[in-house]
């Protein structure tokens, strides 16, 4: 049975550039799994994606003609069904073995196997290996199925009667086993092994594909196309570095662009273009943006990472003099650039503090009120937190007035992804000093995952602020993250409210930061629709907090154990989470830490089972045998030990104090009876170990180390 290298392109209208990558990972991996799921292919065979503009397609090595023979053993039906009194084949067993194009004749080699019910008749038997044609065509098909299209389109085929959809209309079809063609067809084209080239660069419009292995480099030599995404990627990144060195600049980094531009182009030549000096006088966030949201353009930047006049433009075609192309370029960025300075001048005209008022009109959400009612509750939880951790409130107290008022400037409203940011400018416009306008410019931050936090404590405050208010507001009104669904970025504030309490080791409770956001909806104006809903939000806001806490512990390189033991003591003190890991890790490399750890796990399930309430009183004259008299003065003298280290911070000191009782505790246990049938004894030793068990998991929830 012949192995060749297998190559299938689908040969469509121009694709959705931000999609491509996507697009062409899931038409790879789906038809080559789909080939080693019906044993035309191995689990070793290697599969290469491809993905251009206008193509998608895979190769994939060692494909068989046809798949091997695999044996099957079937289930047909239980004996006394298929069998009567005589051993002879019953109607209903031979009109399922007709089913399954067997007859009478194989009656007496049926198996009989139970099932754990009753004993039922197997059939063994041997299916046919699927051919290329039948298993490639049931991979394209599962393949195109799975695609992730962000938007189907309907369009007709040239009858002018049959309509189909796909994500781009599709013109030609390759599957090549080897040189030769194999017969599969869909969205009404029949394969073959032609596929269209560049559309200006190309040396012959049309290129015929010789055999599996030759496509990419035919593509290349005959077509003009990298037909390889990832090689693509890296020429386009080869020649931006060499043209910004050139010039003795660098290139914004933003892989996001970086992939969408190189599903724009299919050959790409990299060309340098440069505007007006003028246009620098506009905040540099406004030009890259423009640039690269509206013109696909990589701004070039300073040694100093500031923004100069040239740009980097990555074009499809590669003519002997690139002045038009180039020129071209400058001519349609100019406007662009125009536009953002216009608006830059416009909105200065206006103070922030003067826009404050037309939040009111503004809707935050419909069941959440305006921007405005969300300013007011902003500013309340902000001034209460500066109050409480000693932080500046009048400037607190301005910067959270002031942080949404940029929603309304014409910049924020031509590029939302700039909010706060010209809310920084503007303020320093008005004339508000640094510390006020870096909060503003600060008080989204962080925005994504290893952002940086704000750069003082007023944008901290405010940030924190700002990130409570949220998640109280649409925890409240039952807005909570599902699955993978997150379209309020609800993990992101609770990731940033973390960080903040964290790192900047803010002196504050966290029930105590969720109390003061609750608290700025109760005293909020209005019957907003959050306040029926208030009462249980705490608690479940909570409960998604430390669950994101422990998430993010755990990406840090934490052990499970160690986050489970930290974490689900509920520590209200963020900042300290770190000292209590540190202070476990080292607790756990302890050779007493295993024995204490289980006797920690015995004494919690204990405890559990009291019914009512725990005694809390030890009476040492009830001690009866010497080991609770043993483990009772250990307990003295070690928990004041443990409890002093802990009060001052002293984690680690804390919990290895504990060492000491390993001897009493293992004592204890060999030697005495808890549950004495005498009720003073036995609550007297329940209230012993209840003593023990507070003792040991002040820091951490020890039992969470026993394996």
């Amino acid at each position: 049975m012949s192995n060749k290298n297998l190559l299938v392109e689908l040969f469509v209208e121009e694709l959705p550039p931000k999609a491509l990558k996507k697009l062409g990972e899931a038409f790879s991996g789906v038809l080559a799994d789909s080939l080693r799921a019906q044993g035309l292919a191995t689990a070793e065979a290697a599969v290469t994606a491809y993905a251009s503009p206008r193509r998608l397609a895979v190769h994939v090595t060692g494909v068989a003609a046809q798949a091997a023979d695999k044996a099957v053993q079937q289930k047909l039906m239980p004996v006394a069904v298929g069998l009567d009194a005589s051993g002879n084949a019953t109607p209903a067993l031979l009109k399922k073995l007709a089913a399954l194009g067997a007859d009478a004749s194989v009656v007496p080699g049926l198996k009989r196997q139970s099932d754990g019910k009753a004993d039922v008749l197997m059939l063994d038997s041997v299916v046919k290996g699927a051919t290329l044609a039948e298993g490639l065509q049931k991979a394209l098909d599962e393949s195109l199925a799975k695609l992730p299209i962000p938007k189907v389109m309907g369009y007709q085929l040239q009858d002018g009667w049959s309509t189909v959809n796909f994500v781009r209309p599709a013109h030609k079809l390759i599957a090549l086993h080897g040189a030769d063609v194999v017969p599969i067809a869909t969205l009404g084209l029949t394969a073959g092994r032609e596929t269209l080239g560049h559309r200006f660069e190309a040396k012959t419009p049309v290129v015929s594909v010789r055999d599996a292995d030759s496509y990419a480099a035919q593509l290349r030599d005959e077509g003009a196309v990298i037909a390889s995404f990832a090689e693509r990627r890296a020429d386009i990144v080869a020649q931006l570095q060499a043209a910004a060195a050139k010039a003795g600049l660098k290139p914004i980094d933003d892989e996001a662009l970086l992939d969408e531009v190189t599903a724009l182009v299919e050959r790409p030549n990299v060309l340098t273009g440069q505007f007006e000096d003028a246009f620098l006088a506009v905040p540099q966030e406004c030009l890259i943006l423009t640039m690269k949201a509206n013109q696909k353009y990589f701004p070039l930047l300073d040694a100093a990472g500031k923004l100069t006049s040239k740009f980097l433009i990555v074009s499809n075609i590669s003519p002997a003099d690139a002045s038009a192309v180039v020129g071209g370029n400058e001519r349609v960025v100019r406007p662009r650039l125009a536009d953002a300075k216009f608006f830059f001048d416009q909105d200065r005209k206006k103070t922030l503090q003067d826009r404050v008022g037309g939040l009111a009109k503004v809707v935050y959400h419909n069941k959440l009120g305006t921007q405005g009612e969300r300013i007011e509750r902003v500013k309340w939880i902000a001034a209460t937190l500066a109050y409480e951790l000693g932080i500046d409130v009048p400037r607190v107290v301005e910067a959270a007035t002031l942080s949404k008022a940029d929603l309304l400037t014409d910049m924020v409203g031509e590029f939302p992804e700039l909010q706060g940011i010209m809310g920084g400018y503007y303020a320093r416009h008005d004339g508000l000093g640094d510390v006020v306008a870096n909060a503003i410019e600060d008080h989204y931050k962080p925005r994504f995952a290893g952002d940086e936090l704000p750069r003082n404590d007023v944008g901290v405050v405010v940030a924190l602020a700002d990130k409570l208010e949220t998640l109280v507001g649409l925890f409240g009104i039952g807005q909570l993250p599902t699955g993978d669904k997150d379209p309020f970025a609800l993990r992101r504030h609770a990731l940033g409210v973390i960080r903040m309490l964290v790192e900047r080791d803010l002196k504050i409770d966290l029930a105590r930061a969720l109390q003061v956001g609750e608290e700025a909806w109760l005293s909020a104006d209005g019957q907003l629709e959050v306040r029926p809903l208030l009462a249980t939000t705490q608690a479940n806001l909570a409960d998604f907090i430390y669950d994101r806490l422990a998430g993010n512990l755990r990406e840090q390189g934490y052990s499970a154990q160690e986050v489970d033991a930290v974490v689900s003591q509920r520590p209200q003190r963020l900042g300290d989470v770190a000292k209590r890991l540190a202070a476990v890790r080292a607790f756990a490399a302890l050779p007493e830490a295993a024995a204490l750890a289980a006797a920690n796990k015995r004494v919690g399930n204990i405890l559990k089972k009291v019914e009512g309430a725990l005694p809390t009183t030890v009476d040492a004259k009830l001690f009866k045998e010497p080991a609770e008299q043993a483990l009772g003065e250990a307990i003295a003298a070690t928990a004041p030990k443990a409890d002093a280290a802990f009060a001052s911070g002293d984690y680690t000191a804390s919990l290895q104090a504990l060492a000491a009782l390993r001897a009493p505790v293992d004592a204890f246990f060999d030697g005495v009876m808890v549950n004495a049938e005498d009720a003073a004894l036995r609550n007297n030793r329940l209230a012993l170990l209840a003593r023990l068990h507070a003792a040991m998991n002040r820091v951490a929830d020890l039992s969470k180390l026993s394996a």
